[in-house]
């Protein structure tokens, strides 16, 4: 039975999933502000260090949809819990990378729990709340991935400056630690579904909207990704300013962030997946800004804050995906968040060929662009597709 509004209990159920969303945010966006660091330290090239942000993203589209089919009948809080102990061993294994390969592999063994944990997450934060309140519960879980981009991300950007990369994912496996405790304490009992299996699951890949609504993620936020995994560097070498200063840069994006995850959210439970469309014209206006302001810190400031501001509307995909999913809603809530770093790996791919050609670090933005507005075309085709199939049942009704 559906748990509903119990304010206090659910605050808590809301903070031990959080804490796992902070855990992967740090983890996820700190590695992108420590690629000219770690480049440095193993002797790679600022495109080749990328890769390392391209391996984690890959190893979340693999094991989001195959973690979500074959867990089909584990209870949530334990696999969540053992999600949260993979994240961390991946991460401390990333800690002790000595050469470009090793660290590679332990990038794509950290990713492999990331989609699933989310999806999960999301399902159980869900079921605390009212139907209509759907897409606001899991932003609040969402709310730790943004608040790492504000406070873990800067933080670890900071002690990797001064303690060594390494640092940085030694912190995120002890959060990832922290949030298995976490977890085991409040996290509610449900036991699993005796109906699930994986071939329901896979089931969910038959349904166009669904499909659909994952290329969107998958697209559309390779924008975000493909500048924000080159922010730190165009800082440095097109900017110009000082170390030290990055970690703020990254601060103001992840307060953009924050602040869309919210606003995105609310706005979603009011006009529905209308939301993303506007978001994603958005963050095609503001990665079109940026290699016009990439050469001043005061006029850049406000567009990375812009640019974080847009990626916030990955609830509202997530929350469609509860709508069309039907009762596959393990794989397509995970599936969300492989679809999401898809984008990951595609944006700095794609980001890194433009810098390789010798495009300059500031044409990142222009591929962010169009990456944004690709997401939106098919956005518009789907909502399209979903109107026509509505009004084709209402006609033979």
């Amino acid at each position: 039975m559906m748990e509903v509004d119990r304010a206090p209990r659910v605050a808590l159920v809301i903070l031990a999933l959080a804490m796992g969303a902070f855990a992967i945010g740090t983890a996820e966006f700190a590695a992108m502000s420590l690629v000219p660091f770690f480049a440095r330290d193993l002797g790679l090239t600022e495109p080749q260090a990328g890769h390392a942000i391209s391996a984690y993203a890959l190893g979340v589209v693999v094991g989001a949809p195959v973690i979500a089919v074959l867990s089909a009948r584990i209870a949530r809080r334990p696999l969540l819990m053992g999600l949260m102990g993979l994240f961390a061993i991946g991460n401390g294994l990333s800690a002790f990378a000595d050469s470009y390969g090793v660290l590679l592999a332990c990038r794509f063994l950290a990713g492999l729990p990331h989609g699933a944990y989310f999806g999960i997450a999301a399902l159980v934060a869900a079921s605390q709340v009212a139907p209509e309140r759907r897409a606001q519960s899991v932003a609040w879980v969402m709310t730790g991935l943004t608040l790492a981009t504000v406070i873990g991300v800067p933080a670890a950007n900071a002690l990797g400056q001064v303690l060594g990369w390494r640092s940085g994912f030694a912190i995120v496996a002890a959060l990832a630690l922290l949030t298995v405790v976490l977890v085991f304490l409040f996290a509610p009992h449900q036991s699993a579904d005796r109906d699930a299996s994986p071939m329901r699951e896979l089931g969910a890949m038959r349904r166009p909207q669904v499909v659909l609504t994952l290329l969107v993620g998958a697209i559309g936020f390779g924008g975000l990704f493909c500048v924000y995994t080159y922010v730190a560097s165009t800082l440095i070498q097109v900017t110009g300013v000082r170390e030290a200063t990055v970690p703020l840069v990254l601060a103001v994006f992840g307060a953009g962030m924050t602040a869309g995850n919210l606003f995105w959210a609310w706005l979603g439970d009011r006009i529905g997946t209308r939301s993303a469309v506007i978001a994603l014209a958005f963050s095609a206006g503001a990665c079109a800004l940026f290699p016009m302001a990439a050469s001043n810190l005061w006029a850049l400031i406000p567009v990375v804050a812009a640019i974080g501001f847009s990626g916030g509307w990955g609830t509202v995909l997530q929350a469609r995906l509860m709508t069309v999913a039907g009762d596959a809603q393990a794989l397509a809530a995970a599936a969300h968040h492989s679809a999401f770093n898809f984008a990951n790996a595609l944006g700095p791919w794609l980001g890194g060929l433009a810098i390789g050609a010798g495009w300059g670090l500031p044409a990142t933005g222009w591929i962010g662009t169009a990456l944004s507005l690709a997401g939106l075309v098919v956005l518009l085709l789907t909502l399209a597709l979903y109107q026509r199939q509505r009004t084709e049942v209402a006609l033979t009704a």
